[in-house]
This record gives C-alpha cells, structure tokens and sequence, in this order.
C-alpha cells in the first residue's frame, strides 16, 4: 500500500516552490508538471559559461517522496547528459541525494549525504557545479569518466568527450528555440540578481506559518528514534 502524502511535506515543498518563483536563482527554472501535484517537478538547468555546457538547455525531472524533507528526491535528466555521474538512463547519481546512512563501500561518508536542511536549491545548484567537475572517483558513467579524465589530463588534446558534450548542447539550443527559452550565455547574465527586499519580505512571512512548527517537532521526534539505535539502513 502507497504511504500518503505528509502535511509537512506538502508545505516544506509548497514553500521551496513559492521561494524559487519568487527569488531569481541562477542556473536554473523550475515548475510543476501538474498544478495537481506538488511531487513532481520540471526543471530547466542552464550550462553555466565558460565550460563545455555554455549555452546548453538541459531539461530534467524532480521526484519527491512523501516523507520529503527527510529522505531525498530523485533527479533525472530527460535531455541527453554524457556525464561520469549522470547513469544512461538519465538518474543524477551525487552523495547528496543518497540517504544519510552509513555505507563503507560507497566512499561516501553519512555527512556527504542528504539531510533536512538540504533543498531544492542546494540539490540543483550541487549539480551544475558537478557539471563542469564531476567526481570520477565513483563514476555512475564509467566509459565518460575514463573520456573525461583523458579529456583533463591532456588539456583538452583528447577531443572525444569535448565532441560529445558540444553536440549535446548544440541539440539543447534547439530545444531551447522550440520551447521559446532565451538560455544566458553571459555570467552576468547567468548570475541572477537579488530582488528588492520588499519583495522577499512575503516569503519571509511564509515562514512563521505551522509548517516551521511542525518541521521541528518532527526533526526532534527524528533525532530521537535515530539515538535510539533503530535507525532503519
């Protein structure tokens, strides 16, 4: 049986969404799939300048779970994304959006990994850095992990992954033009201003509703399972 939706993920996700269309936040635009449902979102993620992605429109998908904050969304490209942590079928794979559990084998230490204070913003913003220095460490893709490294090491002498990743962004650009999506290409284009303060004051006002209530008498509730040692793995 499918666990229903909590309230405070309703809110916690209804609030990241007023903020995000309210703020200008560089890099990337967001909006819901269907006005019917808060889990699902669409997100457009902007190649930032002055890499191989300058220009690209890349499309992608937000997945939230009903118990969201406190356990991650899924990230999934819907554009072609030749990356070494981005998997074939499209899934971002970043220790950010991995449960915060302990996991040896994965390199990944528990605070690497999501937490509630995580947000839509940190999760895109993580990625677009990710873009132009992907971890190859653990790589999600191997073969463009080793054209990558190839690509690195020999200052871009070895043009097989470059080739790839422009023919990419040349394939977003049309994209771009189809959805009628003016992409910045310039950094002070890219890098979004802050709206006057007056504006921001109604998101701050969003915050002393119950949601903030509830989110820390949840989180209290949380810590206290976790000290109990029936932390589930």
């Amino acid at each position: 049986m499918a666990q229903s939706p909590s309230g405070s993920a309703v809110k916690a996700l209804q609030l990241e969404l007023k903020k995000i269309q309210a703020e200008p936040v560089e890099g990337f635009r967001v909006h819901l799939r269907d006005d019917e449902n808060i889990f699902e979102w669409e997100v457009a993620i902007f190649g930032p300048p002055h890499t191989l992605y300058e220009g690209g429109y890349f499309k992608a998908r937000m997945l939230f779970p009903t118990d969201y904050p406190y356990s991650p969304p899924s990230v999934r490209f819907i554009s072609k994304m030749w990356h070494p942590n981005v998997y074939e079928s499209g899934e971002v794979c970043i220790s950010i959006l991995h449960p915060p559990v302990d996991d040896p084998q994965s390199g990944e230490l528990a605070s690497e990994r999501w937490n509630p204070t995580q947000t839509v913003r940190t999760i895109l913003l993580s990625i677009i850095s990710l873009l132009n220095e992907p971890n190859t460490y653990s790589p999600a893709n191997v073969d463009a992990s080793v054209m990558f490294r190839k690509w690195k090491e020999s200052k871009g002498k070895e043009k097989d992954y470059e080739n790839i990743i422009r023919k990419q962004v040349q394939v977003t650009k049309e994209d771009a033009e189809r959805d009628n999506v003016t992409v910045p290409t310039t950094l002070q284009e890219y890098c979004v201003t802050s709206l006057p303060d007056h504006e921001n004051q109604v998101d701050a006002d969003f915050y002393e509703d119950d949601y903030v209530d509830d989110l820390d008498e949840e989180v209290y509730h949380s810590e206290d399972e976790e000290d109990s040692g029936n932390e589930e793995s």
